[in-house]
Formats: C-alpha cells, structure tokens, sequence
C-alpha cells in the first residue's frame, strides 16, 4: 500500500460517517469492521446539525447480545488500552452501564480499575445472576493490581520500619551483625584479620511488642471510584506485615470500618457503597477514636476535601491529631488520572496546619508510606 494510500485509509477511519466521503476511500475487511464499531459508538447520524433536530448520538442498540458482540468486536480490533477507552466512552455517552447489568454483558467487557469502579456504583443494582461475574471481574483487576504493587510495597514499607526500629547501642543479643560488619569494614585489621567495629548496629527491643499503626481513611463519593479500588489493595498488602496495624475506613455521609475484610481487597470493594455525600469531619473523629498511640501512628485521608461536613471541626480535628504526635498525609488522589478536581481552599488550610495535600499515583505511594512511618519530608510530587 502507498503512503497515500495509507493516509487516505487513516483519514477515513477517523472521519467516519458522511464526512468521510470526501476521502473517496472505501474499507473492506477488518477496516469495515473496525469502522462499523467505531460509528456504533462515536457517529452521530441525524442529530443536533441535522434536519430533525433530535440529539446526536451513536447506536449500540437496546438489548445485551448487541453490546456484547460489540464489546468482543472491539477486543479483536484494538489494543486493550484503546478498548478501555471506548468502553469507557460507551458507558458515559450511551448508558452503557445499565446493560452491565447482564451476564452476558458483563462477560465482554475489558477489565479495568474504572469499569471496577462502575460496578461498585451498580453494587446494590446487580441482580444474583450477574454478581458472581461481577466479582471475577473485580477479581482479575485486583489480582493484577496486587501482583504489580503489592510486593513492592511490602518491601519499601518493611524497609522503614526497619529503620526506625535500628538502635546505636543494641544489646548483645540484639545486634545486627550484617549490617554491623558492613559499616564497619574500613575499620579491618589485616594484622588481625578481623574488624574492630567503631559502632554497633541493632534492633531495639521494644520493636517487637509496638507495632506502628495505619489508618486508611477513604472517601468513597462517586469522584474517588479509582482511588478506592487502590487503596484496597494497599490496605491488604499493609495488612499482611505484622510490624503494622492497618486499619481502613471508607465514607461518605456515613462512617463504615473495613478492617475485618482487609484479608481480600475485593471482600472490601463490594464493601463500599460509591456515590454519597461526603462528611470528612465525621469520619476522622471516627479514626481519631481509634488512636491509642499517636506517636506511632500515620494517618492518611484520601479525598478530594470537598467536605459536606463542619469546615472547621475537620481542621480543628487535623490539628489536634497532628499536635499529638500523628503523622497525617492527606492524598487528593491516589489514582493514576492525572491532576484531580479538588477543593482548593481546604487543601490550603490543610497545608497550613503542617499536612499538605496532593495527589499520589500508586508507583508512588509506598515511598509516600515509607516517608511517613520514618517521619521523614514527603516525597510529594512536582505538580507544575
């Protein structure tokens, strides 16, 4: 095929519709396929600029098996990057997600953590004969989620609880004694054959019997669907260190402990309730109850702090906990969307108190946690 060719091809897949005409190609094949699929999702036929005045919209038709074959065309067309997108396009531009309702739908579709998002908002909508395959969905976006972060978080965590708990004059039995030869070698006496250490490295005692405390403190409105499904995952894999007590707390206008589900972050996903108000003052007096050590607990709110609940209580609250010795990380986001919308004047008067606000994508929260549990400065992000 020609360069022109190839063009005029490229051109009239993008055109679609009566506009492309103009380009005098036809497609055959895969390319008819590709552009039939396209047109059912993004071709607006009579519409808005046509003669009839209706609104402009594309076709998938009412019915599951429609939409189903669709989705499954799609996935043979294009990469699954792109499928995610248009899926995502179809469910705010044609309604897509009533039909999610189906099994037959939902079969089709391309997991991802924004479809696992609409289906938490259906959660009390799915009918019996769709929830199991809701939950295999759910089930393969967290097992990939957890098979990339998971490992990598457990180990950047356990690495700063090991820090902290190192200690310069350990007892006998405590010392370290790898990490002790190690920072001491320049000190070998080749006359000796031996290392004469110049200071000692250990675990304090005490490590073993306080454990650091996490709370997890998740807003749960309809905006943070992505940031939800991250934080499940990261509260399980917190909650498999022993060095940590983790604790999760979804909300909106209601307060709900997920805690005891912690061992499977998909228990804790059909757990949530997505789409509420927001009440952040409530649900921080809620995790602020359950302190008992603030000196060794890290506190983190994610929200977008557009609060529905008393202003000045949540910042009064804020300030209590960070003057007791908490270390509190407020995350706009923690979701890999780019830039969120966010309540402006309350991130201000967060970072006034000593806790500033940002956004965090997954790659780089557990040096976010790590930061935190060593009470080290943030590693927050360039947002310019």
């Amino acid at each position: 095929m020609s360069g022109t060719d190839e063009r005029l091809r490229r051109w009239r897949l993008v055109l679609g519709g009566a506009a492309a005409e103009t380009t005098g190609r036809a497609l055959t094949g895969t390319d008819a396929g590709m552009d039939a699929a396209l047109a059912a999702l993004y071709d607006t036929g009579d519409g808005a600029d046509g003669k009839d005045g209706r609104e402009r919209r594309g076709g998938l038709g009412g019915s599951a098996p429609s939409v189903a074959r669709w989705l499954g065309d799609i996935r043979g067309y294009f990469p699954t990057s792109v499928v995610q997108i248009m899926q995502r396009d179809a469910i705010d531009r044609l309604g897509l997600a009533t039909l999610l309702l189906e099994p037959e739908t939902l079969a089709a579709v391309e997991p991802d953590v924004h479809l696992v998002g609409t289906l938490l908002s259906l959660n009390k909508a799915l009918p019996e004969t769709t929830r199991e395959t809701a939950r295999a969905v759910v089930r393969k976006v967290v097992d990939d989620l957890e098979a990339r972060l998971s490992a990598r978080t457990r180990a950047t965590v356990t690495g700063a609880l090991d820090r902290t708990a190192r200690t310069g004059r350990p007892r006998h039995r405590d010392i370290d004694w790898d990490r002790t030869l190690r920072a001491n070698l320049k000190h070998y006496l080749p006359e000796h054959r031996t290392v004469v250490p110049e200071r000692l490295i250990g675990h304090g005692r005490a490590s073993r019997a306080v454990r650091k405390e996490i709370v997890l403190c998740v807003d749960q409105s309809g905006s943070m669907a992505a940031s939800v499904v991250y934080a499940s995952v990261f509260g399980a894999a917190l909650a498999s260190l022993r060095a940590v007590a983790t604790r999760l707390v979804v909300f909106d206008t209601s307060v709900v402990d997920l805690t005891d589900a912690l061992d499977d972050p998909v228990d804790v996903l059909f757990g949530t309730r997505l789409g509420g108000g927001t009440d952040i003052n409530r649900a921080l007096a809620y995790c602020q109850s359950r302190i008992t050590r603030p000196a060794d607990t890290v506190v983190v709110l994610v929200s977008d702090l557009y609060e529905g609940g008393i202003r000045d209580e949540m910042l009064k609250r804020v300030a209590a906990m960070k003057a007791s010795g908490v270390q509190f990380v407020a995350l706009l986001a923690l979701s890999d969307e780019g830039a969120p919308a966010y309540d402006r004047e309350h991130a201000a008067a967060l970072a006034a108190l000593g806790a500033p606000a940002f956004a965090c994508t997954p790659d780089l929260f557990p040096e976010v946690m790590a930061a935190a549990l060593e009470k080290r400065p943030l590693p927050i992000p360039d947002t310019d």
